[in-house]
């Protein structure tokens, strides 16, 4: 299952992407762009007040996703690797149980998570090179 040094390696590993935050009390997160790709996302208090007895503990990364039916589809997995809370209603995101997760599944969703996150020239170029269609 990942762990931070997983997710570091996978995001860095994206082009024009920088980490921000882990000093000095502050969370995780890596940005392009001054766009949030993926973050460290632990649970506040209305969290583990709305999730209850569901609130799962570890860490936790946040990560967007294409769209909400893809949302709806990964938190209704009885995996439990993927939830979200009320804080996120409305945005295409998720919140992953980072100890859960298998890596290989990590990095497609970071690299969906980057995607929607990069500017279209850079998302286009990094399609071509690994041979995947963009979608033009």
């Amino acid at each position: 299952m990942a762990d931070w040094d997983d997710v570091r390696r996978i995001v860095e590993a994206l082009p024009e992407v920088r980490e921000m935050g882990g000093s000095g009390g502050r969370h995780l997160k890596w940005v392009i762009k001054d766009k949030l790709v993926v973050w460290e996302r632990p649970l506040r208090r209305a969290d583990l007040a709305a999730l209850g007895d569901r609130a799962p503990t570890g860490n936790i990364l946040a990560a967007w996703v294409p769209d909400r039916v893809d949302k709806e589809a990964l938190v209704s997995d009885p995996s439990d690797i993927y939830f979200t809370t009320p804080h996120f209603d409305g945005w295409d995101i998720v919140l992953v149980v980072l100890d859960r997760i298998p890596v290989d599944e990590l990095e497609e969703l970071i690299v969906d998570s980057w995607l929607r996150q990069a500017p279209k020239r850079v998302a286009k170029t990094y399609l071509e090179s690994h041979g995947l269609e963009t979608g033009d």
